[in-house]
């Protein structure tokens, strides 16, 4: 078991070597990692994705982004999968999960990614840390 996530607090199961894991046929989050240094059991995550039915995805290597994973990796067999089938979990929470991991890791081989930039203009800002007034 892997946590991910923001605080980590999601139950991945593995990570697994992708090249040799036939994926269930059941909806859930994945994240594709691999290991920058091959002497320690740290992981980095280079996509994040969820599915419907994970072995309709093209794994291990038919996914469009698997190019990518295995470039990354430098090698299909560094590639390694983890995933998260969330316990009554419908679409909408597969995703939300997915962007955080994106919003979290910004996994490169991911095509969208969230910037985590906050500007004061988008709400407002109050001067001098002074409580607002209601003027």
């Amino acid at each position: 078991m892997i946590r991910l996530g923001s605080l980590a607090g999601y139950p991945f199961d593995g990570p697994r070597v992708l090249a040799g894991w036939t994926p269930p046929a059941t909806a859930g989050v994945y994240a594709i990692l691999y290991r920058p240094d091959p002497d320690r059991e740290r992981y980095a995550v280079i996509y994040a994705g969820h599915s419907e039915d994970l072995s309709t995805e093209g794994f291990p290597f038919r996914h469009s982004a698997a190019p990518c994973w295995i470039r990354r990796a430098g090698g299909k067999y560094a590639v390694h999968v983890a995933t998260y089938e969330i316990p009554g979990g419908l679409a909408g929470h597969r995703q939300q999960v997915t962007d955080e991991l994106v919003a979290v890791y910004k996994p490169q081989c991911n095509d969208r990614q969230y910037d985590s930039t906050w500007q004061d203009h988008w709400i407002g800002r109050v001067p001098d840390g002074q409580p607002p007034t209601g003027s």
